[in-house]
């Protein structure tokens, strides 16, 4: 059997913020890659508004480095979970992963996620121990943290026999020993190990053609472009291939460009071959996982195996009586078409239709993930309202069972019982509890999904900012009946339209928390604050001061109002209760109820009220 000794093809896998994406950056420099005149950013690799606003990997990316007379094609992939469609999509375009851990912070949830995808395709392991200049790192003990994750996510005994290289990406250095010591200016250890270990791919280029496509991209002058890796044969621009669909039918078309990869640049290409990673046009309709031929020899590769969604939210058009000022496009048609067009990239997303023409619920892997798209949306100017989000039950073994997710949260040891009481309250399950120095606590939880929206923002009151949490879909278990996590306190709800003014604020601030500023324009139905209580209040945020030339010495009230509570799109989400939507537009974030009405919302809730009382 013949290999391309040629070219490794990578991917580099990692815990969110465990510093994969720099550490590709620093291959990029230090590689024969780019020349000396060519300046390259921070996280170079993160082209997304998003992402680089974040500091997180959203979507995976190809990019090629030269070593030598190597070639070795890397894929950076999202380090989050609600991302993990990214990962599992590419996992076989690859022969090798990094796995990268934080020297200090060892194996988290998301570490256990990506190294499961890797080791369930078989793939060649490398470990980079990374950040040991950190304060606090302990790379030796996370070199036995990740021998032990191995072993309980059953590696086989070539997997459990992984080299290790020791780095810190932010400085440029890397060595094989863990001293920091022992740390040079320099990649080669990494390029070395992966020359080394990670196999060649198979040279069966003189066979028919098989390339599956594992991303989709889209251009305005070629259209849709296929991206993936030829596992067999070659193909030059001008060959006819068929696509063999994944509803089983057939497509033929003619290849019109090709791209490869190298550095941080799509390069046109005439020809490519077995074990390369390429870009391919010309076709009208081709989306992930399906395979492309030749002709002659119509043999599919097997169908990429996505991981099932665990959360749903219910996407509407905008029917507020502010719909239309702000958005660009705020029809149920536009809307759909975009949601639809998110499908052909976004492998990990569902969207399914209602009995209501202006409603789709849409499910996706996590709430991170939704207010992703949310945000997108938003940012090219689309125009919604998203409910609340909610887990996606199923049944296993004739069993309703529910998500349960794995929580991991380092936090300073004088909020540890805070923390057991508020996820003990929401059913989690406290599996682990060790010191880990410092003054810092390591706590691990089994919690079901619906117990954790929303928690986050409370997690962050609680730790005053210095808790750090972590979670990842775990397994589906039996539903715990008699249970709604949902929030405790009620709303201050607008029983008026007009704007804001400080002499309502003042008259109702001491009822909650306020959301608004004065001369914000606001609504009938719409949330513009958080009653300290555990029910709805209605209340009239646009009152003036009657205006008369009468006023009796010292009665003027000195204008005393608390800042406004100022929340992010996700926390929006994560607040809103059953009843109420969360209205998102390219300007503003609202919040408001489902009927706007004040006497007949109140005509509603009295209602289920009576119909609760009736079930006890």
């Amino acid at each position: 059997m013949k290999f391309r000794d040629d070219i490794r093809n990578i991917a580099i896998i990692a815990h969110v913020d465990h510093g994969k994406t720099t550490l590709v950056n620093e291959m990029l420099k230090q590689s024969d890659t780019l020349d000396e005149h060519t300046a390259i950013d921070d996280r170079a690799m993160d082209t997304n508004a998003i992402e680089k606003e974040r500091g997180i990997t959203i979507l995976s990316k190809n990019t090629a480095v030269r070593y030598g007379d190597k070639q070795i094609n890397i894929l950076d992939t999202p380090g989050h979970a609600d991302f993990g469609g990214e990962v599992e999509r590419i996992m076989r375009m690859v022969d090798g992963v990094l796995l990268v851990v934080d020297a200090y912070e060892g194996t988290m949830p998301q570490t256990r996620f990506v190294l499961k995808k890797a080791l369930d395709q078989h793939l060649t392991p490398i470990v980079v121990i990374n950040k040991v200049d950190r304060e606090g790192a302990r790379p030796s003990e996370v070199v036995d943290e990740v021998l032990d994750l191995f072993i309980e996510l059953g590696a086989d005994e070539d997997q459990l026999d992984f080299p290790v290289v020791y780095a810190s990406a932010m400085n440029g250095t890397s060595s094989y020993e863990p001293e920091i010591s022992a740390q040079e200016h320099t990649m080669k250890p990494v390029f070395d190990t992966i020359i080394k270990h990670i196999p060649a791919p198979i040279d069966n280029t003189d066979e028919p053609l098989q390339f599956q496509v594992a991303m989709l991209d889209y251009n305005d002058f070629v259209g849709r472009i296929g991206i993936g890796r030829i596992f067999r044969g070659k193909v030059k621009v001008g060959d006819s291939v068929t696509v063999m669909k994944l509803d089983g039918s057939k497509q033929n078309f003619r290849v019109t460009k090709l791209f490869g990869y190298f550095g941080l640049k799509r390069l046109e290409i005439n020809e490519a071959q077995a074990g390369d990673l390429i870009a391919v046009s010309g076709m009208d309709e081709i989306n992930v996982g399906e395979t492309v031929v030749a002709p002659d020899t119509l043999e599919p590769l097997p169908i990429l195996r996505i991981d099932e969604p665990t959360l749903q939210m219910t996407f509407r058009t905008n029917d507020s009586p502010f719909a239309g000022r702000e958005g660009k496009f705020v029809t149920s048609r536009q809307i759909e078409e975009r949601l639809k067009r998110e499908l052909h990239t976004d492998v990990s997303l569902r969207v399914d239709d209602t009995d209501n023409p202006g409603a789709w619920i849409v499910s996706g892997r996590g709430e991170l993930h939704l207010s992703i798209l949310i945000e997108t949306m938003r940012r090219e100017g689309y125009e919604l309202q998203a409910s609340r989000p909610e887990v996606i039950y199923r049944n296993v073994d004739n069993v309703r069972c529910e998500p349960f997710e794995s929580v991991q949260i380092d936090t300073p040891d004088e909020y540890t019982g805070s923390i057991i009481d508020t996820l003990s309250q929401r059913k989690g399950e406290m599996k682990n509890m060790e010191a880990v120095g410092n003054g810092q606590t390591r706590l691990t939880f089994l919690a079901p999904s619906r117990g954790l929206i929303g928690y986050s923002t409370e997690f962050l009151s609680l730790t005053r900012g210095y808790g750090i949490m972590n979670h990842t879909f775990s397994k589906y278990l039996p539903v715990i009946k008699n249970w709604n996590p949902g929030r405790h306190n009620g709303t201050l709800v607008s029983i008026n339209s007009g704007k804001v003014t400080t002499y309502a604020i003042m008259a109702v601030q001491d009822r909650g928390l306020i959301f608004t500023d004065a001369g914000t324009e606001v609504y009938e139905g719409m949330i513009v604050g958080q009653n300290s209580r555990d029910n709805d209040i209605s209340v009239n945020i646009t009152r003036g001061r009657n205006q008369t030339n009468v006023r009796a010495a010292g009665s003027e009230d000195i204008a005393k109002v608390k800042s406004p509570l100022k929340m992010s799109l996700e926390e929006s989400l994560e607040f809103i209760n059953e009843d109420e939507y969360c209205e998102i537009t390219p300007e503003h974030v609202r919040l408001r109820k489902q009927i706007l009405n004040t006497g007949e919302r109140e005509k509603a809730a009295k209602k289920r009220r009576t119909a609760s009382k009736a079930k006890k």
